[in-house]
C-alpha cells in the first residue's frame, strides 16, 4: 500500500471537549517529541502493548539513549498524551494522544485498484434497492477493516416522475422508479406464474397515471386502496404485479441504521466489564438517537471524521473509536453517513481511505 502524508484531519474533533484538562497542541512539540509520540502510537496500533524506551532506540531516526527517551516520554505523559498502565511499564497513548497523532502525524495509505473495484462492485445498486446496496457496502467495509461497519441513511420521500416494470424472465421483473429530482432506483420482484408481458405494460401504465407528483408512500396507499375496493379495472395478474411492486416499499423505517460485524469488536475482549461496555455502545447505537447526533456532527465538516474514545460521550469508557464520512448526492446534499467502529488502536492509515472512498462511491451510485 502506498503511503502519503496528509494534513490534519479536522472537523468536529478540534471542537469537542477534551475532558478535565487541556492537552498540548502539535505546535508545542519539538521534532523528537513528535517522533516518539508517533512511534508509541504506531507500536500500540500494531501490538496493543505498551512501548518501552529500549524498543524506541531501535526505531528513532536520531540516536538517543534510553534515559533521554524516557525523559521525552515523561514529558508527553505530563502533557496528557501518554500514560503508563503500571509501574516500570512502557507507555500507551491516551485518547488525546491518539487524536493528536491522527490530526497531525498520520500517514494515510492509498487503496489498491483491486480494493477500489471491489468497493464499487459491492456498492452498485443494479437489481436491488438502495437499502440493499448500503447493506452490501457496510458488510464489505466491515470485512476490509475487520471492524464493525455502520451506515445511517435518512429516508427521503421525493415525488415520483416515472415507474416501469421490466421483464427479467419467468417469475421475475425489475421495478424502475424515477423521482422528480432524477434519482433512479431499481428493485427485483417476483411475478405470478404464467403472467403475460402485457400485464407488466398495463401495470406500468396504471401506476404512471396515478403517481405523478406523489411520493411512494402516498401512491402506495391510494393504489392499494383502489385494488382493495375493486375500483381499478385490472385483471387479477396485473393487480398482483402492482401489489408486489408497491409492497417492496412498505414498512420502511424513517431512517436506516445498518450495523454489520459487531462480533469483530469482541474478538480481543477478555474482561467482562469491557464486554459490557461494548454491548452498551451497541444498545445506544440501535436506539438511533445517539448515532443521529454523531451523524449531525459529522455533517458539519466535509470529509472523514474521527471520534476517539472520550471525544464523544457515546464512546467514553468503551475503548472504541469511530471513523465516519457523510455521503452526498450530485447536488452535495447529505444523504447519510457510513463508517466503522473499532478499538481505539484502529489502523487509521488504512481505514480512513477505506471509509472515504466507500462514502464517495455510495454517494455516486445512490445520489
Amino acid at each position: 500500500m502506498a503511503i502519503h502524508r496528509i494534513g490534519p484531519v479536522r472537523g468536529v474533533l478540534s471542537d469537542l471537549p477534551l475532558g478535565p484538562r487541556q492537552t498540548a497542541s502539535l505546535a508545542e512539540l519539538n521534532e523528537r517529541a513528535r517522533e516518539v509520540l508517533r512511534l508509541v502510537v504506531e507500536g500500540y496500533v500494531e501490538t496493543g502493548e505498551p512501548v518501552g524506551s529500549r524498543a524506541l532506540t531501535r526505531k528513532l531516526t536520531e540516536t538517543l539513549s534510553p534515559a533521554t527517551i524516557r525523559n521525552i516520554m515523561a514529558d508527553l505523559q505530563d502533557l496528557g498524551l501518554l500514560y503508563a498502565p503500571h509501574t516500570s511499564a512502557g507507555r500507551l497513548p491516551t485518547d488525546a494522544g491518539l487524536r493528536l497523532f491522527v490530526n497531525g502525524l498520520l500517514e494515510v495509505g492509498n487503496l489498491s485498484p483491486e480494493e477500489r473495484e471491489s468497493i464499487e462492485a459491492r456498492c452498485a445498486t443494479i437489481g436491488r434497492s438502495v437499502t440493499e446496496a448500503l447493506e452490501q457496502a457496510t458488510t464489505l467495509l466491515s470485512g476490509l477493516s475487520r471492524c464493525a461497519g455502520v451506515v445511517m441513511a435518512p429516508k427521503t420521500e421525493q415525488p415520483l416522475k416515472h415507474i416501469e416494470f421490466v421483464n427479467l424472465g419467468p417469475g421475475r421483473a425489475l421495478v424502475v422508479t424515477v423521482t422528480q429530482s432524477g434519482h433512479v432506483e431499481n428493485r427485483v420482484i417476483d411475478t405470478p406464474p404464467g403472467m403475460p408481458p402485457s400485464a407488466l405494460v398495463e401495470a406500468s401504465n396504471y401506476l404512471n397515471a396515478r403517481l405523478i407528483g406523489r411520493t411512494i408512500e402516498e401512491a402506495r396507499r391510494t393504489i392499494l386502496e383502489d385494488i382493495k375496493l375493486k375500483r381499478a379495472e385490472l385483471d387479477e395478474l396485473t393487480a398482483r404485479v402492482i401489489e408486489s411492486g408497491m409492497a417492496t416499499w412498505a414498512g420502511e423505517p424513517g431512517s436506516a441504521l445498518i450495523v454489520r460485524g459487531q462480533a469483530r469488536l469482541l474478538e480481543d475482549i477478555t474482561a467482562i466489564e469491557d464486554l459490557e461496555r461494548v454491548r452498551t455502545l451497541f444498545d445506544a447505537l440501535e436506539q438511533g438517537e445517539s448515532f443521529a447526533r454523531l451523524l449531525e456532527l459529522a455533517n458539519t465538516a466535509s470529509g472523514v471524521q474521527i471520534f476517539i474514545g472520550a471525544d464523544n460521550p457515546l464512546f467514553a469508557n468503551t475503548g472504541c473509536s469511530m471513523v465516519v464520512a457523510p455521503f452526498r448526492d450530485s447536488q452535495e446534499r447529505i444523504l447519510g453517513a457510513i463508517g466503522v467502529i473499532g478499538p481505539t488502536r484502529l489502523n487509521y492509515a488504512r481505514i480512513i481511505p477505506l471509509v472515504d472512498y466507500t462514502a464517495r462511491t455510495i454517494g455516486r451510485v445512490v445520489g
